[in-house]
């Protein structure tokens, strides 16, 4: 897995997104599939990332580098959201942790499943009137196309995580 920060043109939101690979972004925002989780905006960037690397364990930080407005680097107390900044990478490490149970039971789930591919919204439609047998399927729709899929009282919902199609693993 892949971890973009994201933000929306409209907002200047910031947020994260979870993707396979780089292509699996490139599609998501190409077929509209991305949106804001704050204001609902699809046009979507990847964001300029730095990495995250965490101070040595036995460190404290006491002074802080903080911009001025002249643009020059001055220091300042530590504050207490810089302190608790330190506790970042175990913040990061119980997100990943939970991530990654959430992946397994979406793993676990979609075992029993069929992909379908982009023909999730027919195949959904054909079991629900009783066309063809009943199965449990995932697959690839729009928003609009899976919002007419609710609104003709058929249940679906999105995944929480993206998932590879078959044919794109290796």
């Amino acid at each position: 897995m892949i971890v973009f920060d994201l933000v929306c043109r409209s907002g200047g939101h910031v947020f994260e997104g979870w993707f396979a690979s780089s292509e699996a972004f490139a599609e998501q925002k190409r077929t509209g599939l991305l949106c804001c989780p704050t204001c609902g905006d699809h046009d979507i960037q990847k964001a300029v990332m730095a990495p995250n690397v965490g101070a040595k364990g036995n460190q404290v930080q006491e002074v802080v580098a903080t911009a001025s407005a002249a643009g020059s680097q001055v220091e300042a107390p530590a504050t207490e959201d810089a302190v608790a900044m330190q506790n970042v990478p175990e913040i990061n490490q119980k997100m990943q942790d939970m991530i990654g149970a959430l992946a397994k039971a979406q793993s676990q789930m979609l075992e029993k499943s069929t992909w379908v591919g982009s023909d999730f919204a027919r195949r959904a439609r054909d079991i629900h009137y009783g066309e063809v047998e009943q199965e449990l399927i995932h697959g690839e729709t729009s928003e609009e196309e899976a919002q007419d899929l609710i609104d003709e009282g058929i249940s679906v919902a999105p995944l929480p995580l993206p998932v590879v199609p078959p044919e794109a693993k290796n």
